[in-house]
């Protein structure tokens, strides 16, 4: 069977549990697994810590996740754009480690290279920094942040070939590329896969040494998070 599963039921098979840590590529809306979000809720597993920039929006992406109570504890940089992601923190029912983009971005680039830990100086003498060490370097203070290392990764691509070789599209290579360096085991889905050696090497963006299991979703809704449209003067 290789890499290629007929489905993401089958690509879950024995990966998931309750209360694990998992980890979602994405950014806004762009970029997310969503057909394999989809096949999360109806796993039922419950109590997951999820890494995210952001928690997608009420009824769709990491949002039904929150409306079917499986995620206890959201570790993200981003919190906006979801009405029952404000509710349940404000009244106690979801934890929030708050993480600055950057540093999310490297945490989990860290925990793919198996860095376990860094000194940055963003957050310094903010809530950020509370309960972490605080070191001096040269005179300046930086935080020690953790790398993050989930047990199970699942990100969004373009194309894939049958050894797992990844190539984004734009917006979405953000954090998909590190959040699937940074899992234990990589679960992918993509619109299209083709035969070894047809990638141009060049064009790969993840080796497929990252990549555990691959789903295909040739026709994601690629949702528009927020659509703006300006006026026309004279209008």
């Amino acid at each position: 069977m290789g890499k290629l599963y007929e489905n993401a039921a089958s690509a879950f098979d024995g990966l998931l549990r309750d209360g694990q840590l998992l980890a979602v590529g994405g950014f806004g809306l762009c970029g997310i697994p969503e057909m394999l979000i989809d096949a999360l809720v109806q796993t039922g597993v419950r109590g997951l810590t999820v890494i995210s920039n952001n928690a997608g929006v009420d009824e769709f992406g990491l949002g039904k996740l929150l409306q079917t109570r499986q995620i206890r504890k959201m570790i993200a940089s981003y919190v906006g754009e979801n009405k029952e992601f404000e509710r349940q923190y404000l009244e106690g029912e979801l934890e929030l480690e708050f993480t600055p983009q950057g540093t999310l971005a490297e945490r989990l680039r860290a925990g793919g290279a198996g860095i376990p830990a860094f000194f940055t100086k963003t957050g310094v003498g903010t809530m950020v920094a509370q309960g972490k060490e605080v070191r001096e370097f040269d005179g300046e203070a930086y935080v020690m942040e953790r790398a993050l290392v989930p047990e199970v990764a699942l990100v969004k691509a373009w194309k894939a070939d049958r050894a797992g070789n990844l190539v984004f599209r734009r917006t979405a290579r953000n954090f998909n590329p590190a959040v699937a360096m940074a899992g234990k085991t990589t679960v992918a889905e993509v619109e299209e896969v083709v035969e070894c050696g047809v990638l141009d090497p060049d064009e790969i963006h993840l080796p497929g040494i990252y990549v555990h299991r691959i789903v295909v979703n040739p026709t994601p809704e690629k949702r528009i998070e927020r659509r703006m449209i300006s006026a026309h003067a004279g209008d």
